[in-house]
Formats: C-alpha cells, structure tokens, sequence
C-alpha cells in the first residue's frame, strides 16, 4: 500500500474511533468494544475501496454495505461522519429521543443501505442485493461485515448456502473474529470454528486478514476481486475494543458505555495516538 495512503487510513480510523467513543458516551449505551473493533475495516472500505457518494446517498450505481452485525451502529455512523454522509455533530444526539441516529442502522439514515440488526439477517438482504445486481447486469459490489457471535445463528448459514448456489461473486462478506460475544468467549458459549473450514464447506472462497493492518486489509479485499463464480468471505482476526487500552479483548464493553471518566480517558489516549499520526 502507497505509504501516504496508509497514513491517511491511520488518521481516519483514529477519528472513527474518537466518534465511536463519543457517540456511546452521549448516547450512555451502545455497543464500543465490537464497533471498535471494525474501525479500520470500515475505514478501508469507506475511503479505500468502495464507490459511495456522499452527495449522492442514493446514486444506483453506488457499492452497498449491509453491518450485519448492527449493534455496531457506532462505528458506522461514525465513518459516514468522517465521509461527509452527515456532520460529526449527529454522533453526539446517538440513541436520543427523536435524532436521526438510531441504536441500530435505519435505511432512512443518510449512508446507510439497509436496516439490521436483528442478528443472521443483514447477511440475507445482502444476498439479495447481490443477486439483483446480476439479474440487473449492475456492476456495484455488495459488502457486508458479521461477527463471530453472530455466525451462531442458523440464517447466516442459509445466506451462505445461497450465495454459492447463485455464485454472487459480488458480494464480500467479512466476519469480524474478535472472539468475544455478550455472554463470554464464542468458544465458549458456542463454538463457531474453524470458521474458514465451515464457509468453505459451503462454496465460498475464504481469505484471512488482520484487521488492524491496513496492508493485510489491502491485500485481502484485492484477492476478493479477482475471484469468480463464488462469493468470497474475509474472516479477519480483531481485537474488541482496539485501541482503548481498557476495552481491548474485554466482555465487559460489549454493550456498556463508559462513564465520564472512562470517557476522557478514552479520548485521552485516541488523541494521542492521532497525534502521533499527524506528528
């Protein structure tokens, strides 16, 4: 990856992650350790790779995404802030009575392609997304990001069935593998591996990434485009919380926000580290 482009995803997740933290802490719940955990994905996406339009929210021949994993809400909103969907500002009124930014992605959200939330659906509209662009002869790629709790669920499966069975080599799913769910260690609650083998099993071309490396990312979605006549998944090893040192590979911030001096602490140590960036 071009260097000065490497830097520039760097500064941009650091600021997707400041918003994270913000719009959890306004919003006194959301869900930080799993948003923080597809920040740089979602960076690498949105200002790498994706063609979206912030102009045009809607313009037919835009890629789509779907956050399978919706209660990750926060980091979604938070890189549509930084890619001019919507000002920064909105993050702080996040789950408030009557704002725009809902605990979970509502297609009426400027940027945002589908509803979810409900855990093993995000995948199925997907799917579908995918399969009219064939039928329609449109070039837009679809994506969509899972977690690895969420893979528990017997939808998800269906989804991954019918993605082979009609070779939607459009479509990336990518499964955030931060090994942590509400109620533990997904290997514990329930095991989901080896997940490569399981995608696998049912057609798809697997690709293992880590999702803090902007390179390991570059490469990984780059294979994703060369592949044909599959759907191709992206299982990338994260960690929870990525960088607030307090939340990283910690259960506990699943679903909790962090209290005021949780918060400036947060702030205190992304702050640094953006300006490290910008040093």
């Amino acid at each position: 990856m071009d260097a000065m482009l490497k830097k520039r995803l760097e500064i941009t997740a650091c600021k997707v992650r400041l918003g994270i933290i913000e719009g959890v802490h306004s919003a006194k719940s959301g869900h930080p350790g799993g948003s923080l955990s597809i920040a740089d994905t979602l960076t690498y996406l949105y200002f790498a790779k994706m063609n979206v339009y912030p102009d045009k929210p809607d313009e037919p021949s835009r890629d789509r995404f779907v956050l399978s994993k919706g209660h990750t809400a926060p980091a979604l909103y938070s890189t549509l802030a930084q890619k001019g969907f919507f000002p920064e500002e909105e993050l702080k009124s996040l789950r408030h009575v009557g704002a725009m930014l809902q605990g979970h992605p509502c297609i009426t959200i400027p940027g945002v392609d589908m509803s979810s939330g409900s855990l093993g659906q995000g995948i199925s509209a997907a799917c579908g997304m995918a399969l009219s662009a064939k039928v329609s002869s449109e070039p837009y790629k679809v994506y969509t990001i899972l977690g690895d709790g969420e893979i528990q669920e017997g939808q998800v499966w269906e989804a991954a069935m019918f993605a082979a069975h009609y070779k939607l080599d459009n479509l990336v799913a990518v499964v955030d593998n931060n090994g942590l769910q509400i109620d533990g260690r997904v290997a514990d609650v329930m095991s989901p591996y080896p997940i490569t083998d399981k995608f696998a099993a049912f057609g798809w071309h697997v690709i293992e990434a880590d999702a803090h490396d902007f390179d390991s990312l570059e490469a990984a979605f780059n294979e994703a485009e060369t592949i044909s006549g599959q759907p191709v998944v992206i299982v990338q090893k994260s960690i929870k919380g990525k960088g607030v040192s307090f939340m990283e590979d910690n259960v506990s911030w699943h679903g909790s926000a962090p209290n005021d001096e949780q918060y400036a602490q947060a702030r205190s140590e992304l702050e640094a580290a953006l300006a490290a960036l910008q040093a």
